[in-house]
This record gives structure tokens, sequence and C-alpha cells, in this order.
């Protein structure tokens, strides 16, 4: 039987949860500021919105290719390479003396990605299995708390200091976490050596990059647009020579018959609409708030960001609960009842979004929270019990890749929603009317996004289960073991 270091797992602990909340935190902050660096640096919109896009295309590329990495030279060297990118590009944004230098800055960054899948495995490799599922549903609940403090701290930062203050605040932060994680992580037990596979890197490129900037552009330029046709072209033909090659080629960076079985596969599908789901709603949420009534409640930034705090509060609670609760009512159980939850509360504000008071807006959002809190938690845990050590970092860091799409897409979709069914408002003093979404993209977004975790609910019915009545079964090297938690 393995033996696990109890005391350097809870220091452990501390690097791995606090991650999520620092990259969302310096994540989220940026969006506030968006209007600002574009009055100063006199760039249009579309410039703009690359300033999310490269981070975005960086770290999804980055996210697979560092994974393999940390398979074949320790998670804990990786793990620290792309923290490092990622201070680096946090130091490097606020000092940005040009666009074009913050383009570069953000793609940096965007390298440091890669710390997710990374920070995943090792808390699978080196933490006693039943400690495995509280402390990933601690790391997913950082991701939705460090995003509620970001919003409305984003926009005070801004308002008061610049939008470079939102970068040299979080500077300090970035440098302290890259210290605590060299003193105190230790290197993965399992390493896995071999040769990168670079063609593979290379039709990753291209299978990946095309159709993020396509998803990405569409709703500016059209989706039938003949750019966007290009670029989606470019993407499955990437991705189709990315399948053939890495079926024949001896060291895939993406080894097709561990992403495809199962559990890895019904994960990887499910954490990509999952993300599309919530990146939809979190675009109508937005306008709801922020939209003068009787469109919305007419809220700013800083009040929506903190409009949101009940369910960073409730993710707070449920995510270590669902952890703690899970080796004993299994993954399973608890996805399909996630998925339910989350869609009945929002089959209830495709109906009803615009005619329920301001409170009872916020209580179903946060009913919505805790229900998609319990189906993430559920599908990483899953995957890490599902898959040999020696391969965690491709597994995690295709994980990634798949989250990527489905957060991309989802903003993509809503937009064209929003363009679809809007109405004309017309303000004193503003030479040209604004488009408004009417009730019907509601509607649509809330009810295609309840239809999206019915089916995520029943995806979920196939998972071959990995813990149950106080037991875990976990995935070796050799074959797989049970292991009773006490």
């Amino acid at each position: 039987m393995e033996e696990y270091d109890l005391k350097y797992a809870r220091r452990a602990m501390l690097v791995v949860v606090i991650l999520p909340l620092l990259v969302m935190y310096t994540e989220a902050m940026l969006t506030p500021a968006l209007p600002t660096i574009q009055k100063e640096f006199a760039i249009n919109p579309n410039d703009v919105s690359w300033i999310l896009t490269i981070y975005l295309l960086v770290g999804t590329v980055s996210a697979a290719i560092m994974g393999k990495l940390g398979d074949m030279y320790g998670k804990k060297k990786m793990f620290l390479v792309a923290l490092g990118f990622y201070t680096l590009g946090v130091i490097l944004n606020g000092f940005a003396p040009g666009y074009e230098w913050l383009l570069v800055s953000r793609g940096i960054q965007g390298v440091g990605m890669a710390v997710f899948p990374l920070a995943f495995s090792l808390v699978r490799e080196e933490f006693p299995p039943e400690m495995v599922p509280e402390v990933q549903g601690m790391i997913s609940a950082m991701f939705g708390v460090g995003m509620v403090i970001a919003l409305p701290l984003g926009a005070y930062v801004t308002q008061h200091w610049g939008w470079r203050w939102t970068y040299h605040s979080a500077a300090p932060f970035a440098v302290i976490m890259f210290i605590l994680a060299w003193k105190i992580l230790r290197e993965s037990r399992y390493v896995n050596p071999g040769k990168l596979d670079w063609p593979g890197v290379a039709l990753l490129i291209v299978a990946v990059v095309p159709a993020l900037v396509a998803v990405t552009r569409a709703p500016n330029v059209g989706w039938t647009a003949r750019e966007t046709l290009m670029l989606f072209g470019t993407a499955i033909i990437g991705m189709v020579l990315l399948v053939l090659w890495e079926k024949r080629t001896e060291n895939p960076l993406l080894p097709l018959g561990i992403i495809s079985a199962r559990n890895p596969a019904i994960v990887n599908i499910g954490i990509m609409f999952a993300a599309f789901g919530i990146s939809m709603m979190s675009q109508a949420n937005t306008y709801i708030f922020q939209m003068k009534p009787p469109y919305g409640f007419g809220k700013t930034i800083l009040q929506s960001g903190l409009l949101m705090t009940p369910m960073a509060g409730v993710m707070l609670v449920i995510a270590p609960l669902a952890g703690k609760l899970m080796p004993k009512i299994g993954a399973k159980p608890l996805a399909v009842t996630g998925a339910l939850v989350a869609s009945s509360g929002l089959a209830f504000l495709s109906k009803y979004a615009t005619q329920l008071s301001l409170w009872h807006f916020v209580g179903v959002v946060t009913f919505i929270g805790a229900g998609i809190t319990l189906i993430n938690i559920s599908l990483i845990n899953v995957l890490v019990f599902s898959v040999p050590p020696r391969v965690m970092g491709v597994a995690t860091g295709s994980n990634s890749l798949f989250r990527n799409f489905g957060s991309t897409w989802g903003p993509a979709i809503a937009g064209t929603v929003m363009s679809t069914y809007y109405t004309l408002l017309h303000i004193p003093g503003v030479p040209m009317a604004i488009k408004i979404p009417t009730s019907k993209a509601y509607e649509v977004l809330f009810g295609a996004s309840a239809g999206i975790y019915i089916f995520l609910a029943l995806l979920s019915l196939a998972i071959v289960e990995v813990m149950k009545g106080g037991k875990i079964r976990e995935v070796e090297n050799g074959g797989e073991k049970e292991i009773t938690v006490g």
C-alpha cells in the first residue's frame, strides 16, 4: 500500500486551493477594465476582444502540451514553469506601453493556464485518495469565489487607480504563489519518459487556434462569412490530420486510447457542455443585472458582482461538503443531481427571468450555482480516478482543452442570440439607438442552457462509478485497486 504524508498534503493543499482564487481574480478584474484600455490605446472593439482571445488561444494549446511534458519530466517542474510564465505575464501586463506589447504579455500569461491540469494531477498523485474529492471540491469552489471578488474589485480599482493597477495589485500575490509552490510542492512520484510529439503539437495548433478564432470573431463578422468558414474548414482539416497522426505515432501528444476511454470521454464532453452552458448563462446574467429597467435591474458592475456573493457563499459550503460525502454517496448520483438542479433553475429562468424581483432572481441564480458546483466536482473526480497516474497530465490537459472550447462557444452563441432578439432603445443625448436584448433572448439562452444540463444528467448516467459505500476504485499503472475510506 502506498504511503502518503498527511502533513505535506495539508501544506500542499494551501497552494492548490489558493491558486484558482489568484487566477480568477486576475482574469475577472480585466473585464471591467476593457473599455478603459480601448480608450487609452485608441483601438476598436475587435482589437479589444483579442486581449481576451490571445490568452485563451495560448492557454488552450499550452494546457495540452504542458500536461504531456508534466508526465514526461515531472509535474512539479512543469507546474513551476507554467506558474513562472503566468507571473511574468501578470507583471508585464501592468507596464505594457502599447496594444501590441499587451497582446504579447497576455500571450506569455496564457502559457500559465497549464497550472490547473498540472495542479489536478499533483493532487491526485500526492494526496491520500480519501482527501482528493474534498480538495478538488475546494479548488472548484475557489473558481467561483475568485470571479465574484474580482468583478466588483476590478471595477473599483480601474475607476480609482487605472486599469494597470488591476495587474500591479495581483503581481505580488503571483510572486508569493510561485515561491510557495517552489518551497512546498514535491515532485510527482510518476514519470513517463519519452520524446515530445512535435508533429502532434503542430497539428494541435492547426486544429485548435483557427476554431477558437472563428468562434470568437463570428458574432462580429458573421457565422457564414468567408473568413469564418475558412477558419472552421482549416480547423476541421487540422483535427482530422491530428487524429490520424496520433493513432499511428509511438508516443502521441494526446493518447486517443486514454482520452476516448469511457469515463474520460464522458467527462471531456460533459465539461465542454457544462462550460458552454455556464458561459451562456453568465452572459445573460450580466445583461439582466446591468440593463436599465424595465430591461434589467440597472445595477453597476460593482453592485452586480456583490449580488453574486450568495452564489459564491453556497459554492464555498457545497463544494468541500460534496467532496467529503462523495466516497459514500458516489460521484454519479451527485453529478446527476447537480445537472438536474441546474437544469430546473435554468428552465425556471427561461420562463420568468424578466418578471422576477431582484432578490428572487439572485436566489434562483444561487440555486443554479449549487447544481453547477456539484456536477463540476463530480466530473473532475471521475476523471482523476479513471486514469493511470503516469498519464494524468495528458488526461487533465486534454480536459482543459475541452473546457476552453465550451467557454469560448458560450459567449459567442449568447452574443448572436442577443443580436437576433433585441429592441432598439433611444437614450436622450446619445446619437444612436442601442440594442437591448428582449425577454425572448433570455428565454432562448436560459432554455438552451437548461437543455444542456438535462443532456448532462443523461450523460452522467453512463459514468462507470469510481467510488461508493466508503470505497474508492482507482486505476493504477498495473490495473485497478479498491481503497476503503475511513
